[in-house]
């Protein structure tokens, strides 16, 4: 009961903080006014003060009632919903009432099967604990809540389930990791991030089926540009070649792989299933053609701005 208190009493702070409706479990030691509002089934009497007391308490009533779907299973609110942003703070927080949890820091991961999608979701539920949670969110697609606390970082529980999700459950997945937010409250922006990862990594043509968020910070500023300031920036550049170079599908996958592999040619050229030799003639011909050396992590960052901003004048 005290856990379901406290989480009525964030939602109740929540309301304040978007309303200016301030509403407490116990009296303030003011002249305050009592009333009874739905909560978790029943009611729950709250207090509050001033002349607009009366109008105020069935403002709060009509937010605790709707702050679930209508069409809540049980009563409950969908952990899917809440991912999505739909209802906000207040939804997330209810959630956390209902089902008991505490708050905390946390964060969201998506996961793409390439099948059988309720055998994963089963199989994912088994690699979580505490107040872990997943569930499906659009078509096939499962959202993962994960608190944080047992010291793995978000791409690392990311690894963990796509590489346990094959090794014991059979299932090709790819995995997008959103960056951890102080409160469960802010867990639908996490999702989103984790949801932009894949599709930045898409749009990269990035390999790999683990994605994290953090990857793509310079995608997501450059992406808030104008096409037209991003063909002003590319013009700024003067690189020449670059039609040459991404318009050659063999060069560019050397390139795309050689960045990702931290500028390792060892790492690199096994990716590849190329000799050495034929990598740094690769990159030569990359340098001759644009007069970057993507070995220098310089040029390599130039590299990489050029092709985000030719993706993003392509979208």
């Amino acid at each position: 009961m005290e856990e379901r208190s406290d989480g009525l009493e964030k939602i109740l702070a929540d309301i304040g903080e978007q309303t200016g409706v301030h509403a407490y479990l116990t009296p303030q030691g003011e002249e305050e006014k009592a009333f009874s509002v739905p909560w978790d089934g029943g009611t729950v009497t709250i207090y509050l003060t001033g002349s607009g007391a009366e109008r105020e308490a069935k403002l709060i009533s009509y937010l605790l009632a709707n702050s679930a779907p209508a069409a809540a299973h049980s009563g409950k609110v969908k952990l899917n919903s809440v991912l999505l942003g739909e209802g906000g703070r207040v939804r997330a927080l209810r959630y956390l009432a209902e089902h008991g949890q505490k708050d905390g820091p946390c964060y969201a991961v998506e996961v793409l099967p390439d099948r059988r999608g309720e055998d994963a979701l089963e199989h994912i539920e088994r690699c979580l604990e505490g107040a872990d949670a997943a569930v499906f969110t659009e078509g096939n697609a499962i959202g993962v809540v994960k608190f944080a606390g047992d010291g793995q970082s978000p791409y690392e529980f990311g690894l963990f389930l796509n590489q346990s999700l094959y090794e014991e459950a059979g299932i090709h997945g790819r995995v997008g990791v959103g960056c951890e937010v102080p409160t469960f409250a802010e867990i639908s922006l996490s999702y989103a991030q984790a949801v932009s990862a894949l599709r930045m990594s898409d749009m990269l043509g990035d390999g790999g089926e683990v994605h994290s968020y953090r990857e793509y910070l310079l995608v997501g500023v450059l992406s808030g540009l104008s096409r037209e300031s991003i063909r002003a920036s590319l013009r700024e550049f003067r690189i020449g070649g670059t039609e040459e170079v991404f318009g050659d599908e063999e060069l560019c996958l050397t390139a795309e792989r050689f960045l990702e592999n931290d500028l390792n040619l060892s790492e690199t050229s096994r990716a590849l299933f190329i000799h050495r030799n034929t990598l740094s003639y690769r990159l030569d011909k990359i340098e001759r053609l644009t007069g970057l050396d993507i070995r220098k992590f310089s040029d390599a960052v130039t590299f990489r701005v050029i092709t985000v901003l030719l993706e993003l004048v392509k979208e």
